[in-house]
């Protein structure tokens, strides 16, 4: 299994303290447990900032990293080992584990965080916090403050500035290290098979949920936990749906099915649309609009590089969408006036890509000082452009209505270009239709 080694995890640290404040202190919590209902819980996932800085992967836990600190500068507070807890929830690290398999320099119970914390905290000019990202904990934090203030008279001296963790950490995650993007082409390649698996078992009389679940035993398959986001099987016109959920609808013949779906390999996401045809064979009107979006998709690839700003990509999709619109006659107009007047937005609403990482909309500003960002290698994204004529719209003849088309790639940025993580899974129509003609074929 392809994962991030403690020493990456330590050397990211290492990087967050030395733009820290002297004398400053930062504070991180680990995701708080979720209840579905009533006494069952969610499947647990660690906080993406919390799991950046640790690897740990426990809930009920806090990281404090204090500069400096002779005793050890970075701080775990954890759950205590419970045999009897453990023989029902699973095996708990402790504080021996957060030192020995994680590499805190101190460990303390989680249960003495308020006898031990404000005591760390007392003295440091800086607090470094992410406010408002855990309002339960926001809480305590300010309640361990009016407790030192309290004892302002005995010479307790409480921090005087917050700063926001999250500013600094947030452009650290937007560089992706060496080992980050071989987790990221490990998930890419699990989601390509994933995608592979649905094509081949697309059939009219099927359901979308039907395709779900060959992702889903794709994605459990290759060693991922979970996907990375709730997946979208979308049928018809349900495609033009951007956020289409449901995949309850059935599978019709000549319909097209747009699938956007990727799974999380070590809390690193992988994000893939395709779009192909239940019956295998495209219609001239699905053809004429699959291949424009896709001539969009290629045509982003070419501004991804050092030394792009970050809205050149999705300039590009906006030009060869909106003149193969007009050359579809979709679009009436001369293309940079319907460019300059956004008149493709019905047809194409939605931005060419975001940032990719830890979270499948990672973080990382996209414009600094009001201008667009510069691209710089290890900067991940993706791809995505699309085309979607919505089945009541009367403006377009019929044979185009209710055709939505993504095509969805992740993209790392190097000192050369950009490499493409995705390449495992088909996109052209040929390749899409001999695919899914070839899966006929095996079960006849």
């Amino acid at each position: 299994m392809t994962c991030i080694p403690k020493t990456e995890y330590a050397r990211r640290r290492k990087a967050l303290m030395e733009q820290m404040e002297p004398n400053s202190i930062a504070i991180l919590p680990a995701a708080p447990m979720y209840i579905r209902n009533r006494d069952v819980e969610h499947v647990y996932r660690q906080d993406s900032d919390f799991q950046y800085l640790s690897g740990f992967p426990e809930p009920e836990a806090v990281i404090a990293l204090i500069p400096g600190r002779e005793h050890g500068e970075y701080v775990l507070f954890c759950r205590e080992r419970d045999p009897e807890r453990e023989l029902w929830d699973g095996l708990r690290a402790g504080q021996d584990g957060a030192i020995r398999d994680y590499g805190a320099d101190d460990a303390f119970p989680i249960g003495d965080i308020d006898d031990i914390l404000p005591g760390l905290i007392e003295g440091r000019d800086r607090v470094y916090y992410a406010i408002g990202t855990n309002e339960a904990f926001d809480h305590r934090l300010m309640e361990w403050i009016k407790t030192i203030r309290a004892k302002a008279r005995q010479g307790a001296q409480p921090p005087s500035e917050f700063v926001a963790l999250d500013h600094l950490l947030h452009d650290m995650r937007l560089y992706k290290s060496g080992n980050e993007v071989k987790v990221m082409q490990h998930a890419a390649e699990i989601s390509a098979r994933a995608h592979i698996r649905a094509m081949q078992a697309s059939r009219a009389g099927l359901f979308e949920y039907h395709l779900e679940a060959e992702l889903d035993y794709e994605f459990r398959k290759g060693g991922a936990k979970m996907p990375a986001y709730g997946s979208i099987v979308a049928a018809g016109r349900n495609a033009c749906i951007l956020h289409y959920r449901e995949n309850d609808a059935p599978l019709k013949d000549g319909d097209l099915v747009l699938i956007d779906a990727g799974c999380e390999i070590d809390c690193y996401a992988s994000d893939i649309t395709r779009t192909f045809p239940v019956g295998g064979r495209f219609s001239p009107e699905q053809k004429a609009i699959y291949e424009l979006v896709l001539a969009a998709n290629e045509a982003a690839f070419k501004h991804i590089a050092p030394g792009r700003h970050w809205n050149e990509a999705h300039e590009a999709t906006v030009r060869v969408i909106t003149a193969g619109l007009v050359e579809l006659g979709l679009l009436q107009g001369e293309v940079d006036q319907l460019i300059a007047s956004e008149a493709y937005k019905p047809f194409y609403m939605h931005r060419a890509g975001h940032w990719l990482g830890m979270d499948v909309h990672d973080v990382g500003d996209y414009k600094i000082g009001g201008e667009w960002r510069v691209l710089e290698p290890g900067m991940a994204m993706t791809v995505e452009p699309g085309i979607y004529i919505a089945a009541d719209n009367q403006n377009v003849a019929k044979k185009w209505r209710g055709i939505g088309v993504r095509i969805e790639d992740d993209v790392v940025v190097t000192r050369t270009g950009c490499e493409i993580l995705t390449t495992g899974v088909p996109k052209s129509v040929a390749e899409i239709e001999a695919l899914m003609a070839a899966a006929r074929e095996q079960v006849a």
